[in-house]
C-alpha cells in the first residue's frame, strides 16, 4: 500500500488476471477521473500529485521483482511483471479508483498497486533477503526523492523557490510537479517503512521474531492487511499533521 499512497510489499506468487479485463476498468476509472477533473471535483494539485503517485507505486513495485531475481527468484520477470507497462502493475480499485473517491472525500489519495510476486523459498537465503526485497520499495522511492528534489534545485529560481519557503507552491507547473513528486516520493518510502502487514516495513518485524512464532505470525497476517488503511482513516488529523511537518522539512532542504 501507498499513503499519499499506501504502497504493498511484495506478494507471494500467484496467477495474475486477464490484462483485457484489467485495461477496461482502467479505461472506466481514467474516464471517472476526467470527469472529476471537468467538474472542478478535485484541485490541480491533487491532480498532480494523483498522476506522480501513479508512476511512483509503479517503480516501487517492480523494483522488489529486480531484486529479487538478482537473488534467484525469477517468479516476477516469468509473471511479466519485470515491465514498466503501468497496465501490469495497476491494481484497477487500488491504484485508481480508491484513490480518487478518498480525494472526493477530502481525505487525500491513497492507494495501493498490485503486489510484484515474490516466491521466498527461491531465494538464496530466504529469511534474509526477503528483507532486503521488501525494503528495496522504500530505498527506490527516497532515490526517486532524491532525483526529483536535485530537479527542482537545479530548474527554479529564487523566486519561486521563496514561494516553498513561505509555505505556498511554485507559482510554475514544472516546478509544482518537481517538488509534489518529491515529497510524494518520501511519504511513500517512509509510510511503508511502518512495520506492519501488508507494508515493506513488516519484513523486518518478521525478520526479527524467533522462528517459532512465525506461524501464528503468519496466521495473523490476513487480518492486519487493512490495518494502515484503517488507522489513517481514523487517525486522519494526526496523519495531516505528520504530513505537514514532512512537507515543511521538505520545503527548507529543496529551497
Amino acid at each position: 500500500m501507498n499513503p499519499g499512497g499506501l504502497g504493498s510489499g511484495p506478494g507471494r506468487a500467484r496467477r495474475s488476471g486477464p490484462e483485457t479485463r484489467t485495461l477496461v476498468i482502467v479505461v472506466v476509472a481514467a474516464v471517472f477521473i476526467g470527469i472529476l477533473i471537468a467538474t472542478r471535483r478535485i484541485t490541480r494539485f491533487e491532480i498532480i500529485y494523483f498522476l506522480v503517485l501513479i508512476p511512483s507505486i509503479i517503480l516501487h513495485e517492480l523494483s522488489h521483482g529486480v531484486v529479487a531475481l538478482a537473488f534467484g527468484d525469477s517468479t516476477a520477470k516469468r509473471s511479466g511483471r519485470l515491465s514498466l507497462n503501468p497496465v501490469r502493475h495497476v491494481d484497477p480499485v487500488g491504484t485508481l479508483l480508491v484513490p480518487a473517491v478518498l480525494s472526493l472525500s477530502g481525505v487525500g489519495a491513497y492507494g495501493w498497486a498490485k503486489p510484484v510476486p515474490i516466491n521466498p523459498a527461491n531465494l538464496r537465503s530466504p529469511r534474509n533477503q526477503i528483507v532486503l526485497v521488501s525494503l528495496i520499495g522504500p530505498v527506490t522511492n527516497f532515490g526517486l526523492a532524491a532525483v526529483f528534489g536535485v530537479l527542482f534545485a537545479a530548474t527554479t529560481t529564487p523566486v519561486e523557490k521563496a514561494f516553498v519557503v513561505q509555505g505556498f507552491y511554485p507559482p510554475t507547473l514544472l516546478g509544482q510537479v518537481l517538488f509534489i513528486a518529491g515529497f510524494a516520493n518520501l511519504i511513500l518510502g517512509l509510510f511503508n517503512l511502518i512495520p506492519c502487514p501488508p507494508l515493506d516495513g513488516a519484513s523486518v518485524l518478521e525478520r526479527l521474531l524467533p522462528a517459532r512464532l512465525l506461524p501464528g505470525y503468519y496466521q495473523l497476517q490476513p487480518a492486519l492487511m487493512f490495518l494502515p488503511l484503517i488507522l489513517l482513516l481514523v487517525f486522519h488529523g494526526l496523519w495531516v499533521q505528520a504530513l505537514g511537518h514532512v512537507i515543511s522539512w521538505w520545503s527548507g532542504l529543496v529551497a
